[in-house]
Protein backbone atom coordinates (compact mmCIF):
# COMPACT_ATOMS: atom_id res chain seq x y z
CA UNK A 1 0.00 0.00 0.00
CA UNK A 2 2.40 2.63 1.01
CA UNK A 3 4.65 1.54 -1.86
CA UNK A 4 1.95 2.92 -4.39
CA UNK A 5 1.57 6.44 -2.52
CA UNK A 6 5.21 6.69 -2.18
CA UNK A 7 5.78 6.47 -5.89
CA UNK A 8 2.93 9.40 -6.05
CA UNK A 9 5.30 11.87 -3.94
CA UNK A 10 8.19 11.39 -5.32
CA UNK A 11 7.07 12.22 -8.50
CA UNK A 12 8.25 15.90 -9.47
CA UNK A 13 6.15 18.38 -8.31
CA UNK A 14 3.59 16.25 -6.83
CA UNK A 15 4.56 16.17 -3.15
CA UNK A 16 4.81 20.08 -3.21
CA UNK A 17 1.60 20.92 -5.46
CA UNK A 18 -0.78 18.87 -2.68
CA UNK A 19 1.43 20.69 0.32
CA UNK A 20 0.62 23.51 -1.14
CA UNK A 21 -2.54 22.92 -2.07
CA UNK A 22 -3.65 22.11 1.87
CA UNK A 23 -1.76 24.86 3.29
CA UNK A 24 -3.79 27.11 0.61
CA UNK A 25 -6.82 25.62 1.65
CA UNK A 26 -6.17 25.96 5.74
CA UNK A 27 -8.13 29.01 5.85
CA UNK A 28 -11.63 27.76 3.92
CA UNK A 29 -11.09 24.46 5.96
CA UNK A 30 -10.82 26.35 9.75
CA UNK A 31 -12.96 29.24 8.49
CA UNK A 32 -16.40 28.55 10.64
CA UNK A 33 -14.67 27.74 14.01
CA UNK A 34 -12.24 30.64 13.67
CA UNK A 35 -15.16 32.97 12.90
CA UNK A 36 -17.38 31.64 15.63
CA UNK A 37 -14.29 31.71 18.24
CA UNK A 38 -13.11 34.95 17.33
CA UNK A 39 -16.95 36.83 17.56
CA UNK A 40 -17.11 34.58 20.78
CA UNK A 41 -14.19 36.56 21.85
CA UNK A 42 -15.59 39.34 21.01
CA UNK A 43 -18.51 39.37 23.17
CA UNK A 44 -20.73 38.20 20.46
CA UNK A 45 -23.47 36.20 20.49
CA UNK A 46 -23.81 32.52 19.39
CA UNK A 47 -26.51 33.16 16.97
CA UNK A 48 -24.53 36.06 15.81
CA UNK A 49 -21.18 34.12 15.10
CA UNK A 50 -23.16 31.63 13.61
CA UNK A 51 -24.75 34.14 11.48
CA UNK A 52 -21.23 35.50 10.23
CA UNK A 53 -19.99 31.35 9.60
CA UNK A 54 -23.32 31.00 6.88
CA UNK A 55 -22.45 34.18 5.30
CA UNK A 56 -18.70 32.78 4.97
CA UNK A 57 -19.58 29.18 3.65
CA UNK A 58 -22.45 30.92 1.64
CA UNK A 59 -19.94 32.83 0.18
CA UNK A 60 -17.43 30.17 -0.72
CA UNK A 61 -20.14 28.39 -2.20
CA UNK A 62 -20.76 30.77 -4.65
CA UNK A 63 -17.15 32.08 -5.38
CA UNK A 64 -15.96 28.78 -6.09
CA UNK A 65 -17.54 26.87 -9.24
CA UNK A 66 -16.84 31.17 -10.32
CA UNK A 67 -13.47 31.40 -9.93
CA UNK A 68 -12.67 27.80 -11.51
CA UNK A 69 -14.52 29.23 -14.47
CA UNK A 70 -12.08 32.04 -14.24
CA UNK A 71 -8.82 29.44 -14.21
CA UNK A 72 -10.15 27.28 -17.24
CA UNK A 73 -10.38 30.36 -18.83
CA UNK A 74 -7.15 32.52 -17.84
CA UNK A 75 -4.72 30.02 -16.13
CA UNK A 76 -3.80 28.98 -12.30
CA UNK A 77 -1.60 32.01 -11.72
CA UNK A 78 -3.67 34.72 -12.51
CA UNK A 79 -6.63 33.58 -10.56
CA UNK A 80 -5.40 31.98 -7.59
CA UNK A 81 -2.98 34.33 -6.12
CA UNK A 82 -5.04 37.30 -6.31
CA UNK A 83 -7.89 35.33 -4.95
CA UNK A 84 -5.76 34.15 -2.06
CA UNK A 85 -4.92 37.95 -1.22
CA UNK A 86 -8.29 39.19 -1.54
CA UNK A 87 -9.83 36.22 0.83
CA UNK A 88 -6.87 37.31 3.22
CA UNK A 89 -8.02 40.41 3.02
CA UNK A 90 -11.48 39.94 4.09
CA UNK A 91 -10.67 38.33 7.47
CA UNK A 92 -7.94 40.86 8.23
CA UNK A 93 -11.36 43.61 7.80
CA UNK A 94 -13.21 41.12 10.02
CA UNK A 95 -10.21 40.88 12.59
CA UNK A 96 -10.06 44.83 12.83
CA UNK A 97 -13.37 45.55 12.59
CA UNK A 98 -14.75 43.22 15.62
CA UNK A 99 -18.27 44.07 16.48
CA UNK A 100 -17.77 47.79 16.28
CA UNK A 101 -19.47 47.51 12.71
CA UNK A 102 -21.48 44.91 11.78
CA UNK A 103 -21.73 45.79 8.07
CA UNK A 104 -18.03 45.45 7.80
CA UNK A 105 -17.99 42.42 9.78
CA UNK A 106 -20.33 40.71 6.96
CA UNK A 107 -18.62 42.41 4.23
CA UNK A 108 -15.47 40.79 5.57
CA UNK A 109 -16.40 37.21 5.75
CA UNK A 110 -18.16 37.28 2.01
CA UNK A 111 -15.06 38.75 0.73
CA UNK A 112 -12.81 36.12 2.22
CA UNK A 113 -15.50 33.47 0.98
CA UNK A 114 -16.50 34.39 -2.38
CA UNK A 115 -12.39 34.88 -3.16
CA UNK A 116 -11.59 31.46 -1.94
CA UNK A 117 -9.41 30.53 -4.51
CA UNK A 118 -10.16 27.10 -6.02
CA UNK A 119 -7.36 25.15 -5.16
CA UNK A 120 -9.00 21.65 -4.92
CA UNK A 121 -10.05 22.15 -8.29
CA UNK A 122 -6.69 23.25 -9.65
CA UNK A 123 -4.79 20.52 -8.14
CA UNK A 124 -6.97 17.96 -9.64
CA UNK A 125 -6.92 19.45 -12.82
CA UNK A 126 -3.22 19.26 -12.05
CA UNK A 127 -3.03 15.74 -11.25
CA UNK A 128 -2.88 14.18 -15.20
CA UNK A 129 0.01 16.42 -15.90
CA UNK A 130 2.24 16.01 -13.27
CA UNK A 131 1.19 11.69 -12.78
CA UNK A 132 0.90 11.06 -16.32
CA UNK A 133 -1.00 7.73 -15.71
CA UNK A 134 -4.36 6.11 -15.21
CA UNK A 135 -3.89 4.53 -12.08
CA UNK A 136 -1.05 6.82 -10.78
CA UNK A 137 -3.81 9.66 -11.13
CA UNK A 138 -6.90 7.61 -9.48
CA UNK A 139 -3.97 6.71 -6.61
CA UNK A 140 -3.43 10.43 -6.47
CA UNK A 141 -7.27 11.20 -5.90
CA UNK A 142 -7.79 9.03 -3.31
CA UNK A 143 -5.13 10.47 -1.49
CA UNK A 144 -6.31 14.15 -2.46
CA UNK A 145 -9.31 12.64 -0.14
CA UNK A 146 -7.35 10.98 2.41
CA UNK A 147 -5.27 14.25 2.92
CA UNK A 148 -8.59 16.12 3.28
CA UNK A 149 -9.65 14.19 6.35
CA UNK A 150 -6.40 14.86 7.63
CA UNK A 151 -6.70 18.72 7.35
CA UNK A 152 -10.03 19.01 8.79
CA UNK A 153 -8.69 17.41 11.63
CA UNK A 154 -5.35 19.11 12.07
CA UNK A 155 -6.78 22.27 10.76
CA UNK A 156 -9.61 23.41 13.56
CA UNK A 157 -6.77 21.95 16.15
CA UNK A 158 -4.21 24.59 14.84
CA UNK A 159 -7.13 27.21 15.11
CA UNK A 160 -7.50 26.32 18.76
CA UNK A 161 -3.92 26.18 19.65
CA UNK A 162 -3.39 29.44 18.02
CA UNK A 163 -6.36 30.76 20.06
CA UNK A 164 -4.64 29.53 23.38
CA UNK A 165 -1.49 31.07 22.62
CA UNK A 166 -2.38 34.48 21.17
CA UNK A 167 -6.19 35.76 20.48
CA UNK A 168 -8.56 34.38 18.00
CA UNK A 169 -7.77 37.51 16.09
CA UNK A 170 -4.26 36.15 15.72
CA UNK A 171 -5.31 33.07 14.41
CA UNK A 172 -7.53 34.37 11.94
CA UNK A 173 -4.26 36.47 11.00
CA UNK A 174 -2.14 33.39 10.85
CA UNK A 175 -4.07 31.01 9.19
CA UNK A 176 -5.15 33.36 5.87
CA UNK A 177 -1.51 33.98 5.88
CA UNK A 178 -0.46 30.54 5.76
CA UNK A 179 -3.52 30.12 3.27
CA UNK A 180 -1.47 33.05 0.68
CA UNK A 181 1.95 30.99 0.98
CA UNK A 182 0.29 27.61 -0.10
CA UNK A 183 -1.48 29.58 -2.89
CA UNK A 184 1.84 31.11 -3.71
CA UNK A 185 4.18 27.79 -3.49
CA UNK A 186 1.18 26.10 -5.86
CA UNK A 187 1.06 28.92 -8.75
CA UNK A 188 5.38 29.41 -8.88
CA UNK A 189 5.54 25.39 -9.13
CA UNK A 190 6.28 24.72 -13.15
CA UNK A 191 2.97 22.62 -13.42
CA UNK A 192 0.61 25.66 -12.16
CA UNK A 193 2.42 28.28 -14.40
CA UNK A 194 2.48 26.08 -17.61
CA UNK A 195 -1.14 24.49 -17.26
CA UNK A 196 -3.70 25.65 -19.90
CA UNK A 197 -7.36 24.19 -20.09
CA UNK A 198 -8.32 22.64 -23.55
CA UNK A 199 -10.33 25.18 -25.92
CA UNK A 200 -14.16 25.08 -24.60
CA UNK A 201 -17.38 25.60 -26.21
CA UNK A 202 -18.62 29.02 -24.71
CA UNK A 203 -22.04 28.24 -22.62
CA UNK A 204 -23.40 30.01 -20.14
CA UNK A 205 -23.72 27.01 -17.93
CA UNK A 206 -20.01 26.21 -18.15
CA UNK A 207 -19.53 22.31 -17.05
CA UNK A 208 -23.31 22.34 -15.63
CA UNK A 209 -24.13 21.76 -19.24
CA UNK A 210 -23.20 18.18 -18.75
CA UNK A 211 -26.63 15.76 -17.36
CA UNK A 212 -23.65 13.32 -15.93
CA UNK A 213 -22.24 16.12 -13.82
CA UNK A 214 -25.64 17.36 -12.73
CA UNK A 215 -26.21 13.81 -11.58
CA UNK A 216 -22.98 12.86 -9.73
CA UNK A 217 -23.47 16.29 -7.79
CA UNK A 218 -27.05 15.76 -7.29
CA UNK A 219 -25.83 12.43 -5.05
CA UNK A 220 -22.65 14.26 -3.55
CA UNK A 221 -25.30 16.69 -2.31
CA UNK A 222 -26.66 14.22 -0.19
CA UNK A 223 -23.57 12.70 0.60
CA UNK A 224 -23.08 15.98 1.93
CA UNK A 225 -25.89 16.56 4.35
CA UNK A 226 -25.40 12.81 5.72
CA UNK A 227 -21.94 14.30 6.60
CA UNK A 228 -23.17 17.78 7.98
CA UNK A 229 -25.89 16.22 9.75
CA UNK A 230 -23.40 13.84 12.04
CA UNK A 231 -21.89 17.06 13.20
CA UNK A 232 -24.95 17.94 15.22
CA UNK A 233 -26.06 14.64 15.54
CA UNK A 234 -22.41 13.83 17.33
CA UNK A 235 -22.75 17.32 19.46
CA UNK A 236 -26.36 16.17 20.69
CA UNK A 237 -24.54 12.64 21.23
CA UNK A 238 -22.40 14.55 23.39
CA UNK A 239 -24.59 16.10 25.36
CA UNK A 240 -26.66 12.90 26.44
CA UNK A 241 -23.60 11.73 27.62
CA UNK A 242 -22.23 14.58 29.64
CA UNK A 243 -19.06 14.64 27.97
CA UNK A 244 -18.11 17.48 25.55
CA UNK A 245 -14.90 14.96 24.84
CA UNK A 246 -17.45 12.38 23.32
CA UNK A 247 -17.85 15.02 20.35
CA UNK A 248 -14.30 15.03 19.71
CA UNK A 249 -13.89 11.22 20.11
CA UNK A 250 -16.55 10.75 17.22
CA UNK A 251 -15.43 12.65 14.96
CA UNK A 252 -11.89 11.75 15.59
CA UNK A 253 -13.14 8.24 14.77
CA UNK A 254 -15.28 9.12 11.41
CA UNK A 255 -12.09 10.98 10.14
CA UNK A 256 -10.03 7.63 11.30
CA UNK A 257 -12.37 5.56 8.91
CA UNK A 258 -12.20 7.63 6.25
CA UNK A 259 -8.56 7.85 6.33
CA UNK A 260 -7.83 3.62 6.28
CA UNK A 261 -11.01 3.39 3.72
CA UNK A 262 -9.33 6.21 1.58
CA UNK A 263 -5.72 4.59 1.89
CA UNK A 264 -7.18 1.38 1.07
CA UNK A 265 -9.21 2.15 -2.01
CA UNK A 266 -6.28 4.10 -3.50
CA UNK A 267 -3.61 0.89 -2.63
CA UNK A 268 -5.63 -1.44 -5.76
CA UNK A 269 -6.60 -1.04 -8.93
CA UNK A 270 -10.21 -1.60 -9.83
CA UNK A 271 -11.47 -2.57 -13.11
CA UNK A 272 -15.00 -1.25 -14.65
CA UNK A 273 -16.67 1.80 -14.89
CA UNK A 274 -16.14 3.88 -12.03
CA UNK A 275 -19.78 5.40 -12.37
CA UNK A 276 -20.88 1.65 -11.27
CA UNK A 277 -18.62 1.28 -8.54
CA UNK A 278 -19.44 4.27 -7.20
CA UNK A 279 -22.93 2.95 -7.02
CA UNK A 280 -21.40 0.27 -4.58
CA UNK A 281 -19.52 2.32 -2.76
CA UNK A 282 -22.55 4.77 -2.03
CA UNK A 283 -24.85 2.33 -0.65
CA UNK A 284 -22.14 0.44 1.79
CA UNK A 285 -21.89 4.17 2.52
CA UNK A 286 -25.85 4.86 3.78
CA UNK A 287 -25.74 1.46 5.24
CA UNK A 288 -22.29 2.57 7.35
CA UNK A 289 -24.71 5.45 8.35
CA UNK A 290 -27.42 3.13 9.80
CA UNK A 291 -26.11 1.85 13.14
CA UNK A 292 -25.90 5.04 14.49
CA UNK A 293 -29.05 5.63 14.75
CA UNK A 294 -29.28 2.74 17.59
CA UNK A 295 -26.55 5.11 19.93
CA UNK A 296 -25.03 2.33 21.99
CA UNK A 297 -22.57 3.10 24.78
CA UNK A 298 -19.84 5.62 23.88
CA UNK A 299 -17.25 2.69 23.40
CA UNK A 300 -19.49 0.58 20.94
CA UNK A 301 -20.38 4.10 18.78
CA UNK A 302 -16.95 5.22 18.61
CA UNK A 303 -16.43 1.98 17.05
CA UNK A 304 -19.46 2.71 14.68
CA UNK A 305 -18.26 6.13 14.08
CA UNK A 306 -15.21 4.92 12.79
CA UNK A 307 -16.85 2.08 10.66
CA UNK A 308 -19.44 4.69 9.24
CA UNK A 309 -16.38 6.69 7.54
CA UNK A 310 -14.77 3.78 5.89
CA UNK A 311 -16.46 4.57 2.51
CA UNK A 312 -16.28 8.60 3.01
CA UNK A 313 -12.73 8.75 1.24
CA UNK A 314 -13.22 6.31 -1.42
CA UNK A 315 -16.85 7.91 -2.31
CA UNK A 316 -15.12 11.03 -2.84
CA UNK A 317 -12.01 9.41 -4.58
CA UNK A 318 -14.47 8.18 -7.35
CA UNK A 319 -16.22 10.53 -7.61
CA UNK A 320 -13.08 12.83 -8.63
CA UNK A 321 -12.74 10.50 -11.43
CA UNK A 322 -16.53 10.61 -12.55
CA UNK A 323 -16.11 14.54 -12.51
CA UNK A 324 -13.15 14.39 -14.64
CA UNK A 325 -15.27 11.66 -17.26
CA UNK A 326 -18.14 13.99 -17.59
CA UNK A 327 -16.35 18.00 -17.27
CA UNK A 328 -17.54 19.22 -20.63
CA UNK A 329 -13.86 20.05 -22.44
CA UNK A 330 -12.40 22.80 -20.74
CA UNK A 331 -13.80 22.96 -17.59
CA UNK A 332 -11.97 20.74 -15.51
CA UNK A 333 -11.35 23.21 -12.92
CA UNK A 334 -15.00 24.90 -12.40
CA UNK A 335 -16.43 21.05 -12.57
CA UNK A 336 -14.11 20.24 -9.57
CA UNK A 337 -15.36 23.93 -7.67
CA UNK A 338 -19.13 22.32 -8.70
CA UNK A 339 -18.37 19.42 -6.50
CA UNK A 340 -17.15 21.52 -3.37
CA UNK A 341 -19.41 24.10 -3.54
CA UNK A 342 -22.77 21.21 -3.93
CA UNK A 343 -20.77 18.99 -1.17
CA UNK A 344 -20.88 22.51 0.98
CA UNK A 345 -24.47 23.27 0.43
CA UNK A 346 -25.42 19.81 1.53
CA UNK A 347 -23.80 19.70 4.51
CA UNK A 348 -25.39 23.17 5.67
CA UNK A 349 -27.96 21.43 5.02
CA UNK A 350 -27.68 18.57 7.21
CA UNK A 351 -26.19 20.87 9.62
CA UNK A 352 -30.17 22.63 9.13
CA UNK A 353 -31.87 19.84 9.27
CA UNK A 354 -30.09 17.87 12.02
CA UNK A 355 -30.81 20.43 14.64
CA UNK A 356 -34.56 20.70 14.28
CA UNK A 357 -34.88 16.32 14.36
CA UNK A 358 -32.89 16.55 17.57
CA UNK A 359 -35.15 19.16 19.33
CA UNK A 360 -38.79 17.22 17.93
CA UNK A 361 -36.99 14.08 18.11
CA UNK A 362 -34.07 12.69 20.21
CA UNK A 363 -30.75 12.11 18.89
CA UNK A 364 -31.18 8.86 17.17
CA UNK A 365 -33.66 11.09 14.35
CA UNK A 366 -30.62 13.03 13.43
CA UNK A 367 -28.21 9.90 12.87
CA UNK A 368 -31.29 8.97 11.04
CA UNK A 369 -30.86 12.14 8.97
CA UNK A 370 -27.55 10.76 7.99
CA UNK A 371 -28.71 7.29 6.86
CA UNK A 372 -31.55 9.34 4.41
CA UNK A 373 -28.76 11.69 3.06
CA UNK A 374 -26.37 8.43 2.15
CA UNK A 375 -29.80 6.53 0.95
CA UNK A 376 -30.55 9.40 -0.80
CA UNK A 377 -27.15 9.87 -2.84
CA UNK A 378 -27.81 5.94 -3.83
CA UNK A 379 -31.37 6.64 -5.21
CA UNK A 380 -30.22 9.74 -7.18
CA UNK A 381 -27.25 7.62 -8.46
CA UNK A 382 -29.41 4.60 -9.05
CA UNK A 383 -32.35 6.89 -11.04
CA UNK A 384 -29.79 8.65 -13.03
CA UNK A 385 -27.51 5.41 -13.85
CA UNK A 386 -28.22 6.35 -17.73
CA UNK A 387 -26.94 9.98 -17.93
CA UNK A 388 -23.80 8.57 -15.87
CA UNK A 389 -23.03 6.19 -18.40
CA UNK A 390 -22.24 8.26 -21.32
CA UNK A 391 -19.67 10.31 -20.28
CA UNK A 392 -20.01 13.95 -22.44
CA UNK A 393 -16.05 13.34 -23.62
CA UNK A 394 -14.28 10.28 -24.63
CA UNK A 395 -11.02 9.55 -21.76
CA UNK A 396 -7.67 10.30 -22.40
CA UNK A 397 -4.50 11.18 -20.25
CA UNK A 398 -2.03 14.10 -21.18
CA UNK A 399 1.53 14.15 -20.34
CA UNK A 400 1.92 17.73 -20.31
CA UNK A 401 -0.51 20.81 -19.95
CA UNK A 402 -3.92 20.01 -20.72
CA UNK A 403 -4.03 22.33 -24.10
CA UNK A 404 -0.30 20.92 -24.97
CA UNK A 405 -0.33 19.82 -28.42
CA UNK A 406 3.16 17.95 -28.16
CA UNK A 407 1.96 15.64 -25.06
CA UNK A 408 2.07 12.47 -25.78
CA UNK A 409 -1.99 10.55 -25.53
CA UNK A 410 -2.33 7.34 -23.19
CA UNK A 411 -5.94 6.06 -23.82
CA UNK A 412 -8.19 5.21 -21.29
CA UNK A 413 -8.33 8.16 -18.66
CA UNK A 414 -9.47 11.70 -19.51
CA UNK A 415 -8.07 14.93 -18.28
CA UNK A 416 -9.70 17.82 -20.61
CA UNK A 417 -9.34 16.46 -24.11
CA UNK A 418 -10.77 14.68 -26.16
CA UNK A 419 -9.01 11.63 -27.66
Amino acid sequence: MAAGYLDILRARHAARLLTGTLVGRLPNGTGPIAIVLFIRAEGGSYTLAGALAAAYGLATAVGQPLLGRAVDLYGQPRVQLPAAVVSALGMVLLALSGLGSLPLAYLGVIVAGVATPPLEGGLRALWPSVLKSEDRVHRAYALDAVAQEIMFTVGPLLVTLLVSLWSPAAALLVINALGVLGALSVVLSEPSRTWRSAPREAHWLGALRSPGLLALLGSLFFVGLALGSITVAAVAYADDHGRESVYGWLMAALGLGALIGGLAYGARQWAGAPEKRLRVIAGLLALGYLPLTLTPSVPVMTALAALSGVFLAPAIACSFIVVDRHAPRGTVTEAFSWLVTTFGVGAAAGTAVAGPAVELGSTAWSFAVAGAGGAAALVVLLATGRLLAAPVRTAAVVTGSENDRNGAVEPGFSSGHKA
